[in-house]
């Protein structure tokens, strides 16, 4: 059976074809009408998703297309049943494009698995595997896991964990093109990898729970940003830092009114066992810091607060850096990953008091309140070095639709891959 051939056009819209879904069928074969003074990718990405429900054998696209407007065909098309094969164009990006599409389909299994098939030590394995795949002579890996972390001083990802009966684990795996020992970190980054959040003890709605097989989504976008800048020929020795857990209720779990020591000295009271994420990225941060990266940039889907600000269109960006916040946000515009600034400061340090600890790890009332998602950004701001200089932390606001909407399928949606890639590569 041949392909679906899809091509675009620059004609004028017919009568027959409405706007809202500017494509008209001719047997095999679908014409995407797109505006020819700009590349008109929202359009691209609302036939890609009706394409999706009608195609199930491959697709081909055909013509002149620009880099950018495939990558929004593919990133609309592919969702978590879509079973055909795309074809791109003929063009000298084919390897990039491929490069992009299996670092996202890599991310969207991650977050599209189960609970039950995505435990902590399962997704610390998928991570590395797929990296070494990739590298193998310059990937080494690293983990530490359950009790291991108690010893080791990891207390965060240790405590958040602890609940489940299966273990925590706090991965790091040391991309070293160059193999020389001694050559110093150009990035480190840092991935929140709940693989279930209950909300502990803080327990979750059913409906609020419901996705939380999501949590790990800034574990999946790390992961697969470095895995795509080494696809497209990294040359700078970085590190990735996973902090896997559940968090779930036991005899075992941490409770409300414990209060955690870190590393740093830095002790946390708990008032909310589902502000989770902050807790764990603790450590992640000061592994990163511990390794000398002159950038450290961290993925969570840490907050509900960056979604009521920004909506499932935008990540969340917060940074002490407006330097490092101007790089990444010309960056992601150029490969139309929408990212949004929310406040940061060093007071921020201070919103979430505690009578006795250094912090609480939010406030105890709902989603934290007010400011909630710049609260936890610093909470973060704790655990790294000078005064938030070379630090990025990314809210992934957009990073999951359950039901998907008219640019995007259900489930993981890979916001911020390419965005971090390119800032590796730059």
């Amino acid at each position: 059976m041949s392909a679906f051939v899809v091509k675009l056009s620059t004609q004028a819209l017919p009568d027959y074809v409405q706007a809202s879904m500017p494509m008209a069928f001719n047997q095999n074969q679908s014409d995407i009408f797109v505006d020819g003074k700009d590349l008109d990718l929202r359009s691209i990405s609302i036939c890609a998703r009706r394409l999706a429900s009608m195609v199930s054998g491959d697709i081909q696209l055909a013509g002149d297309w620009h880099i950018e407007q495939q990558w929004a065909f593919a990133q609309s098309f592919f969702g978590p049943k879509t079973t055909a094969t795309l074809h791109w164009s003929e063009t000298q990006d084919k390897p990039k494009l491929q490069s992009m599409l299996d670092a996202l389909l890599f991310s969207r299994s991650l977050v599209n698995q189960t609970p039950e098939q995505l435990s902590p030590e399962s997704l610390a394995k998928q991570v590395s595997d797929w990296l070494s795949s990739l590298a193998p002579e310059h990937i080494t890996v690293s983990t530490c896991v359950g009790e291991q972390l108690k010893a080791a001083g990891w207390q965060g990802i240790y405590e958040v964990g602890r609940g489940s009966v299966r273990p925590p684990v706090l991965l790091e795996i040391d991309y070293n093109p160059s193999g020389n020992p001694d050559a110093a970190v150009d990035t480190a980054l840092v991935g929140k990898g709940i693989t279930f959040d209950s909300g502990g003890y803080s327990i979750k709605s059913s409906e609020g729970m419901l996705d939380m097989k999501c949590d790990m989504g800034g574990a999946a976008t790390v992961s697969s940003a470095l895995g795509l800048a080494i696809m497209q020929g990294l040359t700078k020795r970085t590190k990735l830092f996973l902090c896997c857990a559940e968090n779930l209720i036991s005899g075992h779990a941490y409770k409300l009114g414990d209060i955690i020591t870190y590393k740093n000295g830095t002790t946390v009271e708990i008032v909310n066992t589902d502000a989770e994420g902050r807790l764990v990225l603790a450590d992640g941060l000061m592994a990163a810091t511990e390794s000398g990266a002159s950038t450290i940039v961290d993925a969570a889907t840490l907050t509900g607060a960056a979604v009521m600000a920004l909506g499932r269109d935008y990540n969340a960006l917060f940074s002490m850096d407006q330097s490092l916040v101007n790089t990444f946000l010309n960056i992601s515009e150029q490969v139309n990953e929408p990212h949004w600034q929310l406040p940061l400061t060093q007071a921020h340090k201070q919103k979430c008091p505690s009578p006795f600890a250094d912090t609480a790890n939010s406030r105890p009332q709902k989603g934290g309140g007010g400011g909630g998602a710049s609260n936890a950004a610093g909470f973060l701001a704790r655990f790294v070095r000078d005064d938030g200089l070379g630090w990025l932390h990314i809210d992934l606001a957009a990073a999951y639709n359950r039901d998907g909407n008219e640019v995007m399928p259900s489930g993981g949606t890979g916001i911020g891959i390419r965005s971090v890639s390119e800032l590796l590569l730059k």
